[in-house]
Formats: structure tokens, C-alpha cells, sequence
């Protein structure tokens, strides 16, 4: 009895380790299979073959279907890997909690941005040109939904952070802080300044570290020398 309770959160620990690599390995698969046929071209089959599973497991670790496989695919994408951690607990959100400056503070957050902008591009992109192309989709149109919904719901992270700290200009209450970091951090912005106006990624992130910090930040903190 004692051996079988040894074993069991071993086993389930490699139950959930293999679970976490076959996830990583069907994004992987259709990632690059929606980036370069499109989402509506795309068969549940084809990411089976060429992530190296069976369509049942697929089916399994997307439970939803198709809809629930591209949302899959922009979770690990945002993410950056398929770990179980916080996003609250990784290593470049914990710098900006950490950071006691609040333009440095702003200045890491508009690198983790860009950083998670350049990633999520071409995934964005996909989703949005399939949910135009057939907006009876409602699967679809309710993962980009919900990808906007999260979007909006994780800039209170940082608005709050900021209001907590003092930080935050006096007459921009947190909600209406979040909805702003939430626009300014859009995939499309990101998009139009980076190809259609040909900025670099590193011009970007300097517009989006001064923006932030001119909209959020109480001038005696905006202000001072950093």
C-alpha cells in the first residue's frame, strides 16, 4: 500500500508531462499549418499527422473541435510554451512588479508586449481573416471573443498595479486605465506601425513605453529624472 501511494504522483506526474509535450507538439503542428494554408484550410486530420498523434487524442486535448484547437494554438503561442505557470509567476512579469521605478516599471511592461506581440502576430492575423471570411462561425467568433475578453481583463493586472503603487494620474480610475493599455497593446496597432508605417520592433516599443507612461502616470512620477 505504502509503494502504490509512492508511485502515484510520480505516475501522475509523468501523466501530466506527457499530456503537456503531445499539447505542445499539436500546437506546433497546427500553428504552422494555419499560418501557411489558413484556418479554414486546415483539417483536424493534417494537425493530427503532423503532430504524431492519433485524431482521437487530438479530439481529446481539444475537446471543442476545431475552434478549441486555434484557441489552443494562441494560448501557448501568448505564452511563449505550454508550462503550467502563472502568468503572474514568470520571471518577466515578476521584473515589473519588482521593478520600483514606475516609467522603468512601464518600460519592461512594453517589452514583454512587444515581445508577446511579435509571437502572436501571424496567429492573430489567421483568426481574424477566418472569422471575416465566415462570420456564421460562431465557434470561431466566440474564441476571438473571448481572446479580446482576457486581453481587457489582463490590463487591470498592470492598471491596478499602478493605482496600488500611487502611480496611476489621479482622475484615470483602473478601469478606464485597463482599457486603454488594452488598445494601445492591440495586435492591430502593432501591426500597422511595424509594416504599414515601417517602424522597428525596437521604435515600437519606445512609442508604446511613452505613450503608456504620458496616459498612466501622475506627472510627479512621469516627470522626474529616471
Amino acid at each position: 500500500m505504502t509503494e502504490q501511494k509512492k508511485r502515484r504522483p510520480y505516475s501522475s506526474a509523468l501523466r501530466q508531462e506527457h499530456a503537456q509535450a503531445t499539447r505542445q507538439k499539436i500546437a506546433t503542428a497546427a500553428r504552422e499549418l494555419m499560418i501557411s494554408k489558413g484556418y479554414a484550410d486546415t483539417t483536424m486530420a493534417e494537425v493530427a499527422r503532423e503532430a504524431g498523434v492519433a485524431v482521437q487524442t487530438l479530439y481529446t486535448s481539444c475537446p471543442g473541435g476545431k475552434p478549441a484547437l486555434a484557441k489552443l494554438v494562441y494560448d501557448i503561442t501568448l505564452a511563449g510554451d505550454d508550462r503550467p505557470v502563472p502568468q503572474s509567476d514568470r520571471p518577466e512579469v515578476r521584473a515589473i512588479i519588482d521593478e520600483p521605478d514606475p516609467v522603468r516599471k512601464l518600460a519592461r511592461y512594453a517589452a514583454m508586449a512587444t515581445a508577446i506581440l511579435r509571437r502572436i502576430k501571424p496567429v492573430h492575423r489567421v483568426l481574424r481573416a477566418a472569422a471575416a471570411a465566415s462570420p456564421t462561425d460562431a465557434g470561431l467568433q466566440d474564441v476571438l471573443a473571448g481572446i479580446e475578453h482576457e486581453r481587457l481583463l489582463g490590463s487591470r493586472g498592470p492598471a491596478e498595479h499602478l493605482h496600488a503603487l500611487g502611480a496611476l494620474r489621479p482622475d484615470l480610475p483602473p478601469a478606464r486605465a485597463a482599457a486603454q493599455i488594452y488598445v494601445l497593446t492591440s495586435t492591430e496597432n502593432f501591426e500597422k506601425l511595424t509594416e504599414v508605417c515601417e517602424w522597428s520592433e525596437a521604435e515600437y516599443e519606445e512609442w508604446l513605453t511613452a505613450t503608456l507612461t504620458a496616459t498612466l502616470l501622475d506627472p510627479p512620477y512621469r516627470d522626474k529624472p529616471h
